[in-house]
């Protein structure tokens, strides 16, 4: 498979996803996060780790996944910014989360008594939301990329995840035509096959 960057998008940009899979290990009963961030449909920056601490609830579990996210959207934010070719990132980048209660969370500036009990280094999502860094939305669970993450999907599912953030079978990545430089010389079939580049007289 290849990694492909394009979308349909007139401007560059990036996206954010989050998810968890409530205490999958059966062992120490801890949840399993994971979040993606695409460029222009193309990942650029992933993870799929297991929490370090327990999650009482789904919705926490969604939280601390959405919080860990929006560290990486702010560290990505300042890498883009230092290039100066996403000029998108002085805007507030997208996370998407499909838990209603956990995108509340993350938007309620006060303690509330469901999240008392999360550990504080959590709640920074909140800080970096009022700042205007991120934004955090509710997402359809079936349009969320980031669940391959988390669990083990069906192949249809799993194939369609994997192409909405640019993984592409070679056969489905579109020639590119060009000439063929003065230069180059002998049998290209090499480069053809391996670069999906088709050369013309």
């Amino acid at each position: 498979m290849f990694l492909v960057f394009g979308g349909s998008e007139d401007e560059i940009s990036v996206t954010g996803y989050s998810d968890a899979s409530f205490q999958t290990d059966r062992d120490d009963f801890r949840s399993q996060l994971g979040y993606v961030f695409t460029l222009n449909g193309g990942a650029i920056s992933w993870k799929s780790s297991k929490q370090d601490m327990i999650a009482d609830s789904t919705t926490e579990a969604e939280y601390i996944a959405a919080s860990d996210a929006a560290k990486e959207a702010i560290w990505l934010r300042n890498f883009l910014s230092d290039l100066r070719v996403v000029s998108s990132v002085s805007r507030p980048i997208d996370i998407f989360c499909d838990n209603s209660g956990a995108v509340a969370q993350a938007k309620e500036p006060r303690e509330h008594h469901k999240s008392r009990h999360v550990l504080r280094k959590y709640h920074l999502i909140r800080e970096i939301i009022g700042r205007g860094d991120v934004r955090i939305c509710k997402i359809p669970t079936e349009e969320n990329v980031a669940d391959p993450l988390t669990k083990p999907l069906a192949r249809v599912k799993h194939e369609a995840h994997a192409n909405s953030i640019g993984m592409q079978y070679l056969e489905a990545i579109p020639l590119v035509t060009f000439p063929v430089p003065e230069h180059v010389t002998g049998d290209v079939t090499n480069v053809v096959s391996e670069h999906r580049f088709r050369l013309v007289d």
